[in-house]
């Protein structure tokens, strides 16, 4: 079995966990044939369970094209048309296999809301009701993005897209067993201290069911318990545009200032609606092979020793009462290569320069998961 036909097993087995019957769409951005082979997998592993498999590929640059010049009316007839479909299936595979992550960054903003609103979360809210798995594919530019050769990235890639999820998740059980006890967290790290309550939130695990790469356990803040500062050290793409540095202030669960490189534009995304000012997840990061950001969140957001704090809408299952049309996970590395950091957990140290401290929670350490 080849790597792409191992991991098309996963995706098809155990994450979505596809039964005869079942139909599945999947969803393929790529800018050449870079994920074909995988997607065949896929396919040809739905046909073994008995699944029905229904592929659409969009090109990134011809969406780009489309944005350029779609209309609100083209906007909610494509709606309309996507909804139903989504609404029939049983699952969702989405894989990113543009070459150029970028692609839309000259998209003017109101175009990129006016597909958001209208288009891309009616059909998200539906999708997330379904069994999903979400992930990257590796390409040259991603493998440029993460500094490294094509080689390298690939077999990086492959590495964190089949580890042992299983192990993962059952390790995973006395992190959330913790948190769902935990009323004050405290995050503290350079130029960051922030204090929120997370209690009566569900944490929720996510061990490869929804996301490839996984690796993280989240929950939400009490909508407005947030109170302090939070100084983000990896750098996030957002519609196209990269943010670093970014620094937000919060009083009473509201982002009251908000800086980073682009300190105008990230102003208008948190002016989006009212819940963009307020934080709709907050996340622990545990996958043992991801270890620097690269501008990809569906990696980032899983690096061992970080936490991801998103401005936005709550997920469901842990739901804040926070509704929004964005859901924008930012990332903080507190690993001793990135300045160190520490997590309280009720006042007591759980997490200190990206390793787990408490006897229960050292399972979740690079050395004990790989």
């Amino acid at each position: 079995m080849n790597n792409n036909q191992k991991l098309a097993s996963n995706l098809i087995n155990y994450s979505c966990k596809l039964k005869k019957g079942e139909k599945v769409f999947i969803y393929v951005s790529d800018s050449g044939n870079n994920s074909t082979e995988l997607v065949n997998a896929i396919i040809s592993e739905a046909g073994k369970v008995g699944a029905l498999a229904f592929p659409v590929l969009e090109n990134p640059k011809s969406k780009r094209e489309w944005l350029l010049n779609v209309t609100d009316e083209q906007l909610e007839e494509t709606k309309n048309i996507y909804l139903p479909i989504m609404e029939s299936m049983d699952a969702y595979i989405r894989i990113s296999a543009g070459e150029n992550k970028f692609e839309l960054s000259d998209v003017p903003e109101e175009r990129i809301k006016a597909f958001t609103k209208i288009c891309q979360m009616p059909i998200v809210n539906t999708r997330v009701t379904k069994k999903w798995v979400i992930l990257g594919f590796p390409t040259q530019g991603m493998a440029q993005s993460a500094e490294m050769s094509t080689k390298q990235f690939e077999d990086f890639y492959y590495n964190v897209c089949t580890l042992d999820y299983n192990k993962m998740n059952n390790a995973m059980d006395s992190l959330k067993s913790l948190m769902d006890r935990t009323d004050k967290v405290r995050l503290v790290a350079k130029d960051t201290d922030l204090t929120f309550s997370i209690k009566d939130l569900p944490a929720i695990k996510c061990a490869g069911e929804c996301n490839i790469p996984d690796g993280e356990v989240y929950t939400a803040p009490v909508k407005n318990s947030v109170n302090g500062v939070i100084t983000y050290n990896a750098p996030s793409v957002y519609d196209g545009v990269c943010f670093e540095n970014v620094k937000l202030v919060f009083k009473d669960g509201k982002i009251i200032e908000a800086t980073s490189n682009n300190t105008e534009r990230i102003n208008q995304i948190f002016d989006t609606d009212e819940g963009a000012r307020y934080v709709g997840e907050f996340a622990i990061g545990v996958n043992p092979f991801v270890t620097k950001p690269m501008k990809d969140i569906l990696f980032d957001e899983k690096i061992r020793g970080s936490i991801h704090f998103t401005p936005g809408m709550a997920y469901e299952d842990a739901n804040n009462g926070n509704v929004s049309d964005i859901h924008w996970d930012l990332v903080l590395i507190m690993t001793e290569e990135y300045g160190g950091g520490q997590i309280y957990f009720d006042d007591i140290l759980i997490r200190d320069n990206g390793k787990f401290v408490l006897p229960e929670l050292e399972c979740l350490n690079p050395e004990n998961l790989v």
